[in-house]
């Protein structure tokens, strides 16, 4: 951290405000740099859909903006070091991936890899909320099972924001929904520097969004769509879990739960099905809002809707008195208004001569015959 003289809440908006302008401004650089590497989405009529060449490898620009932001801003402890650390390694097997296209238990060696390096510097999931609610413990104390339980919790979040990587914007604009309702858990609880991480993290993707909306001029790819899964997990480990009360385990799961439901359904539904759980798909919720006759934009807007009512929820659950019932009355008519317009447009969807854009999701994981 290179600024301690700053008060917190200057030292909060600065690492946002950088992370955005340098994930903003070097997302053109790093466009050129996919092209020149040949990191780029054919389309292929079948499952690469999108117009045109695109390129992927955007995550680059959003990891040096989350980088950036958390050296200038962040207090470097052993678990942010291990985190750093850990995201270099994620980005660095991203960014092979993307152009060269991994086998699956390649991308899960780097990732186990990098869960591995945030554990032993000290990221660490200590306890569980008690499922018995009947108990008098909140708290389950894992012990022996911390270990394997956090690299589970590292490796499954990392991989459930890959697989919503599915139409332009999406994974990104969620996570951002994701990191802002667990920035403001972490100044609810009074964690200052689980907040900056959180803010860098915030800002590097809304610099990258304004590229990535449909049409997108660039993809993500696995090298961010992996980090950002990454740097929540282990986040949330380092700013929520730690507290041994029920409505800090409930935060990150809430926050990330859009995400995490859809990968465990995606596992459920192809075992029944006799699939490999690897097998790529078009059962994901994106996929399903489509086929229902909504748009890319359309879904897109849906699913942020439904990721921030989940958000919403997760804060409600941080506060108390008449800023609890002001957010319930904004998250019911949040609810209310996302429920009228897919009826209305599933009843009278969009014509295709109204409709330009392509009617399936132009996904960058799952188009582009990756991991799931």
């Amino acid at each position: 951290m290179l600024f301690p003289e700053l008060s917190p809440p200057l030292r909060l908006l600065l690492a946002l405000a950088t992370a955005l302008v340098i994930s903003f401004g070097t997302t053109p650089i790093v466009k050129l740099f996919a092209q020149k590497l040949g990191a780029m989405d054919m389309p292929d009529q079948e499952r690469h859909i999108h117009a045109h060449p695109t390129p992927r490898m955007g995550g680059m620009a959003i990891f040096l903006g989350f980088l950036i932001g958390v050296l200038l801003f962040v207090e470097i402890t052993p678990p942010v070091q291990g985190i750093l650390i850990g995201a270099v390694i994620i980005v660095a097997t991203g960014v092979v991936d993307d152009i060269v296209s991994l086998r699956y238990w390649m991308k899960l060696a780097g990732q186990l890899l990098a869960a591995v390096v945030a554990v032993a510097h000290g990221v660490i999931i200590q306890g569980l909320m008690n499922p018995n609610v009947f108990s008098g413990e909140e708290t389950l104390v894992v012990g022996i099972l911390a270990i394997p339980i956090t690299i589970l919790w590292i490796v499954g979040v990392t991989n459930a924001v890959n697989l919503i990587d599915g139409l332009d914007g999406l994974a990104c604009g969620v996570s951002a929904i994701s990191s802002v309702t667990m920035l403001v858990a972490a100044l609810l609880v009074a964690e200052p520097n689980v907040a900056l991480l959180l803010a860098a993290l915030t800002g590097a993707c809304l610099g990258f969004i304004p590229y990535n909306f449909n049409p997108a001029k660039i993809f993500m790819g696995d090298t961010g769509a992996l980090l950002l899964g990454y740097v929540l997990a282990t986040v949330s480990i380092l700013g929520l879990f730690k507290f041994y009360a029920v409505m800090t385990f409930l935060v990150p799961v809430l926050a990330l739960a859009l995400p995490l439901f859809d990968t465990a359904f995606a596992i459920i539904r192809r075992v029944i099905h006799g699939q490999n759980p690897m097998t790529p798909d078009r059962g994901h919720l994106h996929h399903r809002l489509i086929d229902h006759g909504l748009s890319q934009k359309q879904a897109v807007a849906v699913l942020y809707s439904l990721s921030a009512m989940l958000g919403l929820t997760a804060v409600v659950i941080c506060t108390t008195g008449k800023l609890r019932l002001l957010l319930l009355g904004v998250e019911l008519a949040v609810a209310v208004a996302v429920g009228i317009f897919v009826y209305r447009t599933i009843e009278h969807p969009a014509h295709p001569a109204q409709e330009p854009e392509a009617p399936a999701a132009p996904a960058e994981e799952e188009e582009k015959g990756g991991q799931p």
